[in-house]
């Protein structure tokens, strides 16, 4: 991984994935690009010198007001799709837009059926104890859904909830979502060698799409036909100061909503039978009293963790988050 000088010209550079060098391999004439990426990750666009900069117009006029833009170094292009294109490119043809929807997650579980949407505020992510040994070591069974956590062995505690929608007050939330601007469709992606997406409360098994070959399953889930994961906008009643907004409550959509995700997690085989990957890329603690955020519910021993990502993509407009996973085992 390395920057290119883009000191002097405008730079595109761009590489096949795994799957399309695959297919330029067999050499039988039917490769063709059909379907391709475009990212801008590294550009702050915050450094367009006009008017409306905290630093003024650019002294030398317009033609200059990119400049730091055009010139800033970027990445060298590189296959390894759970680093690359974090922010791929979108083409919206409407002209009358002036927010686009964003994923956020659900902090704060409130009422209702994602009342269990909860995370662990203090170490800001979800816990996920692997093993029968792990989650018997905890001392209130009553705390898995309060403090983010997750039994691993049957996907019970708490649940993962992803609201999309515009976030502004400008615009009200009971206002409908644009038809073009809906998720219809989410793509999640996570380390299959550590676990594998279920139904929120320990529910079914999600289909699993494909692995790559950095072990990274993909799973498309898609609203009518998914209903244990996609579900419809929320609904509210009649009086507005009903319904908190903001990223420390149950709706962290300010605007009109969108669809909604909703699932849980259930740890791999090897996690549950095997300390081989927790040894291999994990992290060990002498009493689970260490372990950030679950201090208080009495944990004893030694305890293995893998610190991981899961991302969620909108397949409508590739709006993408990353929502860290903590999985914990007993030594």
């Amino acid at each position: 991984m390395a920057f290119l000088d883009n000191s002097g010209d405008i730079i595109l550079d761009a590489v096949l994935t795994d799957t399309g060098r695959a297919r330029l391999a067999r050499g039988d004439g039917t490769f063709r690009i059909a379907k391709f990426a475009l990212g801008d990750d590294e550009v702050d666009y915050s450094t367009y010198k006009n008017d409306n900069n905290a630093d003024g117009a650019h002294a030398s006029g317009s033609a200059y007001y990119d400049l730091e833009i055009l010139q800033t170094p970027v990445l060298e292009a590189f296959t390894n799709n759970t680093s690359t294109l974090k922010s791929k490119l979108l083409s919206v043809p409407r002209t009358n837009l002036l927010y686009l929807p964003v994923l956020k997650l659900q902090k704060t579980g409130g009422s209702g059926e994602l009342s269990e949407a909860r995370w662990n505020s203090t170490a800001e992510s979800f816990q996920v104890f692997v093993d029968k040994d792990s989650v018997e070591d905890l001392t209130n069974q009553g705390q898995l859904s309060e403090n983010g956590i997750i039994d691993g062995r049957t996907g019970d505690g708490a649940t993962v909830a992803v609201h999309q929608g515009l976030d502004t007050t400008e615009i009200s939330f009971r206002f409908e979502m644009d038809a073009d601007l809906l998720e219809t469709q989410y793509i999640i992606e996570m380390d299959n060698r550590l676990g594998n997406i279920v139904a929120r409360n320990g529910g079914t098994a999600a289909t699993l799409s494909f692995i790559d070959d950095d072990n990274i399953a993909s799973y498309f889930l898609s609203l009518g036909t998914d209903t244990s994961f996609v579900l419809p906008r929320a609904t509210f009643g009649n009086t507005d100061n009903e319904v908190q907004r903001g990223d420390t409550t149950p709706y962290p959509v300010q605007g009109p909503q969108g669809t909604r995700l909703a699932f849980s997690l259930r740890s791999s085989l090897e996690t549950r039978t095997s300390t081989y990957l927790f040894t291999k890329l994990g992290v060990s603690v002498a009493n689970g009293d260490d372990l950030t955020g679950l201090g208080s519910l009495g944990l004893t021993g030694q305890y293995y963790y893998i610190d991981s990502n899961i991302r969620v993509t909108g397949a409508t407009t590739g709006y993408r988050i990353d929502l860290p996973v903590r999985f914990i085992k007993k030594a």
